[in-house]
């Protein structure tokens, strides 16, 4: 069953750029996911712009994995064509806000041209805020 859901896991691969805690990468490539960060790619501490991130990970194949939520979100209301952008909030726990993104992911098909947002949000009669994904 682990094999099934690490191939499952590798159906989406991201790019991570610059701002992405290296706790949830490495949480996610845990899981199985195939996560190339900035670092890995040579464009660590470039100042690289966001158009030209998700030019990169669109060639690539890749999806943009970011915590840059407005200015990916604004790409993405332009109609620029990608393979999709998933952005998370700095969490005290991003370790959870992996395991639950891969959760998500694991029901999908296909990121392109999607964007998903991961964030905590308080729920009518819970004391706690829970994770949920929005998609824009």
């Amino acid at each position: 069953l682990l094999t099934i859901v690490r191939m499952i896991g590798m159906k989406f691969k991201f790019y991570a750029d610059e701002n992405v805690p290296s706790d949830l990468t490495v949480e996610l490539q845990r899981l199985g996911c195939n996560v190339l960060t900035a670092y890995e790619a040579g464009h660590a501490n470039q100042g690289i712009p966001d158009t030209e991130v998700l030019a990169i990970a669109t060639m690539l194949g890749r999806s943009v994995l970011t915590c840059n939520r407005s200015d990916f979100i604004d790409l993405h209301r332009r109609g620029i064509e990608h393979g999709g952008v998933i952005v998370c909030k700095e969490d005290k726990d991003i370790v959870a806000v992996g395991q639950f993104l891969y959760q998500y992911l694991l029901t999908q098909d296909d990121l392109t041209n999607r964007l998903l947002r991961v964030f905590r949000q308080n729920q009518r009669g819970l004391s706690e805020p829970v994770l949920i994904i929005r998609e824009y």
